[in-house]
């Protein structure tokens, strides 16, 4: 059971990091960016290029992969979202299932179909406490995710960005009568959400070693999952909801078969829509952030 526990809080720190971009995006904007999973995608790509191909120390390769993919995110909201703000949201959500598509071709041009492996670049170790197995890598990707998740909570409740984004979040036209660049804010907002996206998808094309142009699918739903488990547009739901999520999906493969991995997770979907649709932590369906 506790090496399970394990597994999942590993697993779980994954789907926190990218229900994060989507629960950001949702609490600033109020849609839901269906593109994020690529952006997970072309992190990892970037990651791999920069340590591979470049043979960049790491912790500058992980860096510079978070700020291209927070590019690309801010890109992304220029192109495909801000022309459409006061456009229907059908509108805004064919718009972002384009982009979602237009990434993944975009990298299957440029990167070919294949998967291409990634080796971590540093010497990972068996660890073993009492019963416990686990790795060096799985440490680093817990302790690295647990440090993005605390350094966003600081920014969000203790910085002046972090101020103007809930104002914004709240009510955007007062928020733009009170002096706050709404359009900036907004863009930091992908970035943050991006750059986050980013961190997940090299740290998991490291624990696979595998990184392939599909990759941000299966993920990239499952973090809207636990973004709507925790409740969307709440940060530290959005936090809770992919521990819950990653650990409820170790166990149940753990005592099921394991071709019921991503059944796991919209089963648990349809059971929070249908019991309490604003998620663990969400007090209604306008939770900000």
């Amino acid at each position: 059971m506790l090496q399970q526990l394990v597994n999942g809080l590993v697993l779980g720190s994954i789907y926190a990091l990218i229900a994060l971009g989507y629960t950001m995006v949702y609490g600033v904007l109020q849609l839901i960016n269906f593109a994020h999973g690529e952006i997970y995608m072309a992190g990892a790509f970037l990651g791999l290029y920069l340590t591979v191909s470049l043979k960049l120390p790491f912790p500058v390769a992980f860096v510079l992969a978070m700020a291209g993919a927070a590019l690309i995110g801010v890109t992304v909201e220029r192109i495909a979202y801000r022309p459409l703000r006061r456009s229907p949201r059908l509108a805004v959500l064919i718009s972002a299932i384009g982009m979602s598509i237009f990434l993944q071709n975009l990298s299957l041009y440029l990167n070919g179909p294949a998967t291409r492996g990634f080796l971590p670049p540093f010497k990972v170790y068996p660890i073993r406490i009492g019963e416990i197995k686990t790795s060096s890598l799985e440490v680093i990707i817990l302790v690295v995710a647990i440090l993005l998740m605390v350094g966003l909570q600081y920014l969000i409740r203790r910085t002046k960005i972090g101020k103007a984004m809930r104002a914004t979040a709240l009510d955007k036209e007062t928020a733009a009568l009170m002096g706050i660049n709404v359009d900036r804010i907004i863009s930091y907002t992908f970035a943050i959400g991006s750059s986050l996206g980013a961190a997940a998808g090299v740290l998991v094309g490291m624990y696979l070693n595998a990184v392939d142009p599909m990759m941000g699918l299966m993920p990239g739903l499952k973090g809207f999952v636990a973004a709507v488990l925790g409740g969307i547009g709440n940060i530290p739901g959005a936090m809770a909801g992919g521990l819950i999520l990653g650990t409820a999906e170790v166990f149940g493969v753990a005592f099921m078969r394991s071709e019921w991995r991503d059944a796991i997770a919209f089963a648990i979907l349809i059971v929070v829509l249908l019991i309490k649709p604003s998620g663990i932590l969400g007090q209604n369906t306008q939770e900000k952030v």
